[in-house]
């Protein structure tokens, strides 16, 4: 593991450099990658600094408990040295998450996708609470939230919702919401108390720029129509909605959301672009080994992931057997108490698989 540290200060020297060169600013597609690619030498420069700082002065302490014969000196020593010894272990398995493979889709923003599954109109409902959910999210961690297109129920609910979720590191916190997520509660329209379960998928895809996506303008059919609301009920007296199809893969997207025809044809686009990415990276992920797909999480949008479960203010992560009776705090947007560990879990895994 060291030996990949020992040049880290040398080629961030080499991009600070590069950083200073009025040049580079002229490609900020290359400035941006520089820059990202200097910030994470220079956490971890700062963090091996810190660990060998950390080893030289666990070396004078045990020197100096080979030299010193003042036996309350020596227990002050001691004391020291196991605090030291415990920030050393620390520092080692910060470095070595450091040292993983980085997704490159972390730093991305993202395409979140809800649907309705089973449970008719309740799971409709629970898609709209789960919208809410992560749109508190978002804003707490300073995203922003904008609603590509939804299929709203007329009930307060949607079949289906999508948005784009813009800011820092808003991919690699939300990667592992992709899946089913089963709700129990007792419907408004039960008369007899009967609770009833319900599902939605969760697909979190990271936003593919152009440059990434080949796409033929051969490839793509646009077709155009007036915008429905809930009942089939035209809410627009122009063409303005738009269904675009990727013929090879058929895959279709449509947006009505807004009243511009051009504006909801280079959002529907947008989402198109994210599905194709994340279709790509899903067959590429097929082809690897067992052990690389485990590291990375299966991501199965099939594999029921969490339950929310009201009668007992549960929310339970089946991933990582993690259950907590915060049902009406997460709801409300404090999900960093099931990403964390998520993301602690799936850190471990990849260590493991580098031993």
């Amino acid at each position: 593991m060291f030996a990949q540290l020992e040049n880290v200060a040398e080629r961030k020297l080499a991009l600070e450099a590069r950083l200073s060169d009025p040049r580079l600013a002229g490609d900020q597609a290359e400035f941006r990658r520089v820059a990202k690619e200097h910030a994470h030498l220079a956490k971890l420069d700062e963090l091996y600094n810190n660990y060998t700082k950390v080893g030289r002065e666990i070396a004078d302490n045990r020197l100096l408990l080979q030299e010193e014969d003042d036996n309350e000196l020596r227990e002050l020593v001691r004391a020291d040295l196991a605090e030291l010894e415990i920030r050393q272990e620390e520092l080692i398995k910060e470095l070595r998450v450091a040292l993983l493979p980085k997704d490159p889709n972390d730093d991305k923003n993202t395409l979140l996708e809800i649907r309705a599954g089973t449970g008719g109109d309740e799971a409709a409902l629970f898609v709209s609470d789960l919208f809410r959910m992560y749109s508190r999210y978002a804003e707490q961690q300073g995203w922003k939230v904008e609603v590509m297109t939804s299929n709203p129920t007329g009930i307060g609910g949607f079949k289906e919702i999508i948005a784009l979720i813009s800011g820092e590191h808003v991919y690699s916190r939300l990667k592992y919401e992709s899946g089913a997520h089963r709700v129990q509660r007792v419907p408004e329209t039960e008369t007899q108390g009967r609770i009833h379960t319900s599902a939605v998928t969760v697909a979190v895809m990271p936003e593919a720029e152009e440059v990434e996506l080949d796409i033929s303008p051969n490839d793509l059919r646009f077709d155009v129509y007036r915008s429905t609301g809930s009942g089939g009920q035209s809410v627009n007296t122009t063409d303005s909605a738009v269904r675009v199809t990727h013929l090879p893969t058929g895959l279709v997207v449509t947006c009505q959301d807004e009243k511009s025809q051009h504006k909801n044809k280079a959002k529907a686009l947008q989402v198109l672009r994210a599905r194709l990415l994340d279709k790509m990276q899903r067959e590429q992920d097929e082809k690897m080994s067992a052990d690389r797909k485990s590291q990375v999480g299966s991501g199965d949008r099939s594999e029921r992931i969490r339950t929310y479960n009201f009668p007992q203010g549960r929310v339970s992560d089946h991933r990582i057997n993690l259950t907590l009776y915060q049902l009406d705090e997460i709801l409300m947007g404090k999900l960093d108490d099931i990403i964390e560990p998520l993301i602690v879990h799936f850190q471990t895994e990849a260590l493991q698989l580098m031993q």
